[in-house]
């Protein structure tokens, strides 16, 4: 999470250093990046949360907005040094009887190749930041399934990327799929507590308290399984018992069902949270 945090610093201000280019002379461009970093520090506070330095940048705007007040801000300067100076400078020009002439000043045409080279950098670094496909319908379905196959297809990101980045995360979505492998096997009691249930409650905990997904997405990751074995066991239960009547008939059957939609539940709730992994990603 640390090294996400800095990055996403560290996105921000090259998107803001690429606007400058041709906006800002070279040296201005600098100041700006600077400023702008170190400002951003103050804010951030020492933070290392990614979602809380998010918000924070976020609360700073498009970087292009700040290049274009920056530009005004130099624009109103240069022009109140020019007011104060304007004086002095006619009266030198009607002594030599020339009219002084300021060169237009404009950006490197051609810049550096380490210039260069940093730019390339940044925006790959861009270009993987925001995930290609936004706002086209199951965009994320499908980096998921590519992320197998090809990287370039993905940005550079793989499955075996994105596994070494979260390795908590990966860790608790497979405890998900080993509980819901051990049900089929009659394994004896922890305490009162069924083996696969215990083994749920570990993985659930690790899924709650994982900082890569939104609240939303954690609930609903590993609140599935136990949803699938409580509602998903009443709902099938209640139709398999059909006209037989009593309490008894419809525990015989929801016994006989719960824990298969335990697993269905669990394979649910999986595939939600490697999806969700893979969009915030």
């Amino acid at each position: 999470m640390i090294e996400r945090a800095d990055q996403l610093v560290l996105n921000y201000v090259s998107k803001a250093a690429d606007a400058a280019h041709g906006v800002l002379r070279a040296d201005q461009r600098l100041d700006f990046a600077k400023r702008l970093r170190a400002r951003i520090e103050v804010e951030r506070g020492g933070s290392q949360n990614a979602r809380e330095v998010a918000k924070v940048l976020a609360r700073f705007g498009d970087p292009v907005a700040l290049v274009e007040r920056e530009a005004r801000r130099l624009a109103e300067a240069a022009a109140a040094d020019q007011a104060g100076a304007a004086d002095t400078g006619q009266r030198a020009a009607e002594g030599t009887g020339s009219t002084k002439r300021f060169p237009t000043i404009v950006d490197d045409p051609d810049p550096p190749p380490g210039v260069r080279a940093y730019r390339r950098i940044a925006q790959e670094r861009l270009e993987r930041q925001a995930p290609p496909g936004r706002g086209l319908p199951f965009a994320g379905l499908r980096r998921a399934a590519m992320a197998g196959a090809n990287p370039m297809a993905t940005g550079g990101r793989d499955a075996r990327t994105i596994v070494k980045e979260h390795p908590r995360e990966t860790a608790a979505m497979v405890i998900l799929v080993v509980a819901a492998l051990l049900v089929p096997f009659d394994l004896p009691l922890l305490a009162i507590f069924p083996v696969p249930l215990v083994v749920w409650a570990g993985a659930a905990v690790m899924v709650l308290f994982s900082e890569s997904w939104w609240p939303r997405d954690r609930f609903l990751g590993a609140g599935a399984p136990l949803l699938g074995y409580l509602v998903g066991g009443v709902l099938v239960g209640g139709l398999r018992v059909g006209g037989e009547p009593g309490l008894n008939a419809f525990l015989t059957q929801f016994w006989a069902v719960s824990g298969t939609m335990f697993m269905i539940g669990t394979a649910l709730g999986v595939v939600w949270l490697a999806y969700r992994l893979l969009d915030v990603s």
